[in-house]
């Protein structure tokens, strides 16, 4: 085969529209040999005799997209000193831009003896692996413009490409499952009646199939197991076409931009799918495994893990540190992509042991013009010490706030907490986020995530049940923070549905109401259950798919209007921390722009906060107090709005302010549907608020008729007409 020098940049394989050329690092390397597979299996060996900078390169003239291509790196085999070269093994390009096929399980992937973790296994293992395919990079990408929606304003919806459309039936069943099939109008318009500005996928880059999994008859289906950070997911693609899953991808972008919604994806840069020493040889650890995995100084055949996965990308090295730097520029440039979450990020930060915010990565991120001025977001934690980083990532980050989480859903469930942590959770954390100069947008708000309960299995169940992940139910989070309201699982009693109907009503209007960004799991706003399973990882079946079929309507409807009544009032979404001092007005006494509320009406005072016992908090939120301009230069304001809390068991009366905050007031939500009259509501008046709910009210304007009321006049009705959740079966057939 006719072979030139080629370049050592870019690293992966480049198609130039004549020939493609092929750059791999490897610093310990001795020799290293590209092979090329033709439709047959049939191999050809290209040795790459050229090398920069531990780079080795060459061009192939006509060699083009579809290609299939592996290497095999030969050098020392010592894993005691952290060298695990093996050329009996094909590896893959960790820069490859697209994979074909999957891992056939067995002794040829691993580089020792089953049994003898020491010894060396000289069985090829071309024939079980996957291998990089050559892409064609022009996508036509005429029109598109990516969103740029301001933090304040974004909306994200963490979803499953497949979980997401499997079963919706107004999708083409051969669109089911993949990237065309979050494309397809019917996920874009539900998305769009969410007021929905970003959907966060989860993994979508190349990732195992866990053979222990697979021999429990499951599957990996959440995708933290990555061995390719460039290519996406080949099994999301509608069509068995080599490299099509690339083009796919792109179009997916396409329509979701044209439909005004992000794209952002929940990227696993911290760990591979070779895990730990014990682990198969399928792409670094046979490339240069001392310089992309963390070693233990003492033995380096051992793997320091951070992740709970078996090891650690090395980010301490320069060429592990380009590798993700690469990746991520390539997703926003070529993909046109609009945001990154980092899974247990915390890892990317530990330079040597220690958690560093000023870590090698950060500077990068910081200083690099494409990946900085795209959405990045941390899940500020992972398993090793110190790894809880909560309000301690650099102040371009926004971080998932696990804090609000556990607060909101103990405040709901009725635990004895201080309610100063409630309120400062509410109003955008300040503090965590705003020593480091941040503002509440740094917080990602949620109250449910692809980890854990599910919005109605969070009010259903007290315990996981995940016996189906074949792990005897030791696996997953057993404090969940979570209240089944008298019954475990599914019920028929009415007054416990009932109430399991308002909390989740009372969680979603909590999160929408909340300063900061909030972030929605797919299938929480449907009534979405995993029947108790909290780990869903491995059940790639209907139990984790979201039933289209069996939607709470109502939950529906009331997701949605919440969204409205957050996007139509920037009181709900500031940019800026409250700072309680007063605001001038026109006319009339000068109040501050939020004011915390006890139920006889007064001023909450420094007591009350660490009662220990209060379950009932009121807060004002001014609406000319926002202290913000908009892209046009004018000063923001809004209406004012009072919202009520009652976690408590026992209906409590709520005293309404002096007429100072406003002359009357309307409601606008209640969670506990009992006002479902229009008739205002004066000073000082006397409010029955539910037990476990929430109302909004909202300041009275007077003359009316320019005021459209739908929005509140559809959230008081969705609530006053609670239908109570059915058990699966009476779903399906409803």
């Amino acid at each position: 085969m006719q072979a030139w020098p080629g370049s050592a940049y870019p690293l992966g394989a480049t198609f130039d529209g004549n020939g493609t050329n092929f750059a791999v690092f490897s610093e310990g390397a001795e020799r290293v040999e590209l092979c090329l597979f033709d439709d047959d299996g049939a191999e050809t060996r290209v040795e790459l005799r050229d090398v920069d900078a531990f780079v080795w390169h060459v061009y192939l003239p006509n060699v083009g997209p579809g290609q299939r291509y592996g290497y095999r790196v030969h050098g020392p085999y010592d894993p005691a000193n952290g060298q695990r070269f093996n050329p009996s093994k094909l590896l893959l390009d960790p820069y490859a831009k697209a994979v074909d096929g999957e891992i056939t399980w067995g002794q040829s992937v691993f580089s020792y003896t089953f049994g003898d973790p020491d010894s060396f296994n000289d069985e090829d293992s071309a024939d079980a692996m996957m291998k990089g395919v050559v892409v064609n990079p022009f996508f036509d990408w005429t029109g598109d413009r990516q969103p740029k929606t301001p933090y304040a304003e974004t909306l994200i919806y963490e979803a499953h490409v497949k979980g997401l459309t499997k079963l919706n039936e107004l999708i083409p069943e051969e669109l089911r499952g993949s990237y065309s099939g979050i494309a397809h109008p019917a996920v874009i318009d539900h998305l769009l009646k969410l007021g929905v500005t970003a959907i966060e996928l989860m993994p979508v880059h190349q990732f195992v199939n866990d053979s222990t999994l697979q021999d429990k008859g499951l599957a990996n289906y959440w995708g933290y197991n990555t061995i390719a950070f460039l290519a996406p997911q080949n099994t999301y693609a509608s069509t068995g076409q080599r490299g099509q899953q690339v083009q796919e991808f792109k179009g997916m972008v396409r329509a979701l931009h044209t439909a005004g919604i992000e794209v952002i994806l929940d990227v696993v840069y911290n760990h591979t799918a070779e895990g730990n020493h014990m682990g198969p040889t399928l792409s670094m650890r046979g490339i240069d495994n001392e310089a992309y995995y963390r070693l233990e100084q003492d033995d380096k055949r051992y793997y320091t893990d951070y992740t709970g996965t078996g090891n650690s990308l090395n980010v301490g090295n320069p060429h592990a540190l380009q590798l993700i730097m690469d990746s991520l520029r390539y997703w926003v440039l070529d993909m046109h992509v609009d945001g990154f979450r980092f899974d247990l990020a915390s890892t990317l930060a530990r330079e040597f042991y220690d958690v560093d915010r000023l870590a090698t990565f950060f500077e990068l991120v910081q200083q690099d013009p494409v990946v900085s001025q795209v959405k990045l977001i941390a899940e500020p934690w992972d398993v090793g010490p110190g790894g809880y980083q909560v309000g301690n990532f650099p102040p371009q980050w926004t971080e998932w706030n696990g804090k609000y989480r556990d607060t909101v859903r103990d405040f709901w469930r009725g635990e004895p907490q201080a309610l100063g942590e409630f309120a400062s959770r509410l109003t955008g954390s300040a503090d965590l986020y705003e020593h480091s100069g941040r503002r509440p947008v740094a917080s990602i708000n949620f109250v449910t995530a692809h980890d854990g309960f599910t919005l109605r299995d969070l009010v259903s169940y007290n315990e996981k049940h995940n016996d189906a992940n074949g792990e005897d139910n030791n696996d997953g989070e057993s404090h969940n923070r979570s209240y089944n309201h008298g019954v475990e699982g599914p019920t028929d009693d009415p007054e416990v549905l009932t109430l399991r109907a308002r909390q989740q009503r009372n969680f979603i209007a909590t999160l929408m109401l909340s300063q900061g960004v909030p972030m929605l799991l797919h299938g929480d706003e449907l009534g979405r259950t995993q029947q108790g399973n909290n780990n869903g990882y491995a059940q790639d079946n209907e139990l984790t798919w979201m039933h289209w079929d069996a939607v709470d309507q109502p939950l529906l409807e009331f997701t949605a209007a919440l969204a409205r009544l957050r996007r139509d009032h920037p009181t709900f979404r500031r940019s800026r921390f409250f700072n309680g001092r007063p605001v001038r007005r026109e006319q009339g006494a000068r109040i501050p722009d939020i004011v915390w509320l006890r139920p006889d009406g007064s001023e909450m005072q420094p007591e009350d906060w660490d009662s220990g016992f209060g379950r009932a908090i009121g807060v004002f939120l001014n609406g000319n107090g926002i202290r913000e301009r908009d892209r046009r230069g004018e000063p923001i304001s809004d209406k004012h709005f009072i919202i009520l809390f009652n976690a408590g068991d026992e209906e409590v009366d709520f005293h309404l302010p002096a007429v100072e905050f406003s002359p009357k007031w309307d409601t606008v939500v209640d969670t506990a549907g009992r006002r479902a009259d229009s008739a205002p509501l004066e000073p000082g008046e006397s409010v029955p608020l539910a037990a476990k709910s929430l109302m909004v009210l909202c300041e009275h304007e007077v003359p009316e008729p320019e005021v459209d009321h739908s929005v509140a006049a559809s959230l008081v009705l969705l609530a006053d007409s609670e239908v109570p959740q059915m058990p699966p079966k009476a779903e399906a057939s409803r």
